[in-house]
Formats: C-alpha cells, sequence, structure tokens
C-alpha cells in the first residue's frame, strides 16, 4: 500500500497514512482519462446554442412577385435562406451533449488520475484544514509552501470549512471540492491535488470496492 507523509498546515511532516493500493496505486489506464474527460466535459456544455429557420425570421410570406415574365429568379419569399436576413438551414438547435458512462469507467478513471498525482509527486496529504482566517491571503501563503511554482491547486476536504470555502473561492487557480464530488477533470486540470487525511481515506474507502482491477485494463 502507497505511504504518504502527512503535513501540517505549516509544511512540516506531522506523521503517515497509508492509502488504499486500488485508488492510488493503479496502472494509469490512458483510455480511461480520455472517456471520463470527454464524458465530463459534455455533460458541462449548456447547449442552448439556436438559429432561426424561415418560419421564425422576421418578414412576410408573400410572393415577391410573379413566377413569370420579370426576367428574374422565381423567388417565393423574402423569408428565404438564399437572402440576406432570411432563414438559416441545417443550423444547430437546443440540445442535451450529456451522455452515460458505465460507472466502473468512471471509477477507473479517477484512480488512475489519483494515482498519476501519486506518481508524479504532485499529491499533498495534510492534517486538517483548521484555519484561523477567512483570508485569501493567508491560504495563498499555505499553499505555496506545497508547491512554490504557486501553480494551480485542487483541495478536497471533508465536511463543513466556511473559512476554508471563503478563503479559496476568490484564489485564480484553486478549486475546493468534497471526495463525493471529485471528478477525473478536475484532477487532471490543476497541477497539485491537496487532500486532508480524512478525505484521502474517504476516497480509499469508497472507491476501492468499486475499482476495476489493473485499472480497467
Amino acid at each position: 500500500m502507497p505511504v504518504v507523509s502527512v503535513v501540517n498546515l505549516e509544511g512540516k511532516p506531522v506523521g503517515e497514512v497509508e492509502l488504499a493500493e486500488a485508488v492510488f496505486g493503479a496502472a494509469v489506464n490512458q483510455h480511461l482519462l480520455h472517456a471520463a474527460v470527454r464524458w465530463q466535459r459534455a455533460a458541462a456544455r449548456s447547449g442552448t446554442h439556436k438559429v432561426k429557420t424561415r418560419s421564425e425570421v422576421q418578414g412576410a410570406g408573400r410572393k415577391l412577385w410573379r413566377q413569370k415574365g420579370t426576367g428574374r429568379a422565381r423567388m417565393g419569399s423574402i423569408r428565404s435562406p438564399l437572402w440576406r436576413h432570411g432563414g438559416t438551414v441545417h443550423g444547430p438547435s437546443p440540445r442535451d451533449y450529456s451522455y452515460r458512462l458505465p460507472r466502473k469507467m468512471v471509477v477507473g478513471a479517477l484512480c488512475s488520475a489519483l494515482s498519476a498525482k501519486l506518481a508524479e509527486g504532485r499529491l499533498t496529504v495534510v492534517d486538517g484544514w483548521a484555519l484561523e482566517s477567512h483570508k485569501s491571503k493567508a491560504l495563498r501563503q499555505i499553499l505555496d509552501r506545497f508547491d512554490e511554482t504557486g501553480r494551480s491547486a485542487l483541495l478536497v476536504a471533508e465536511g463543513e470549512n466556511r473559512n476554508l470555502e471563503l478563503a479559496s473561492r476568490n484564489l485564480d487557480g484553486v478549486k475546493l471540492t468534497r471526495p463525493a464530488k471529485l471528478g477525473t477533470y478536475d484532477v487532471l486540470r490543476h497541477e497539485r491535488l491537496v487532500l486532508s487525511k480524512e478525505a484521502a481515506l474517504r476516497l480509499g474507502a469508497s472507491l476501492a470496492g468499486k475499482a476495476p482491477a489493473n485499472g480497467g485494463e
């Protein structure tokens, strides 16, 4: 089982924690990661795109001139797609882009993402998020201790933490979520993953029995 150092908010080691092998030590499956990211991105699309057809644009429906004898091309309506300000043919219409992805693929992709973060040394486990202040500056200083480059970070905490919510929401590149809401795309798009010890154990307990063998390969 992977053993990870637990640090406090000062960045000093205060102990160790054993993480679930099936969740944090799984083989990284690139196919599952790609499928899960496409699935999450598709579900996030609003799908509200819309154009007006010839029946919806403004304009009378009468015939502009008689069919024959004018020397001009025959034309039935000013709302024709051939005309400026006419309707649009084969344009987009509102639709739902979400689709179903098998549960085992979702869990397998999340385990692959968590394992990749740990293997790359970009996963930090803290003993807790007991912040004394709700100020964003204080949280920024804490995160800089974990990663001096100041790159984006995904914070995972269990339970309610008002100070952490207020401090993290104004920091660019920083997102706060709960273990139950953790997704593959969020893990991959942030450079560093910072888990509370409680959240790390919660993820191991909830995903270990659902993770496919060998990372879904």
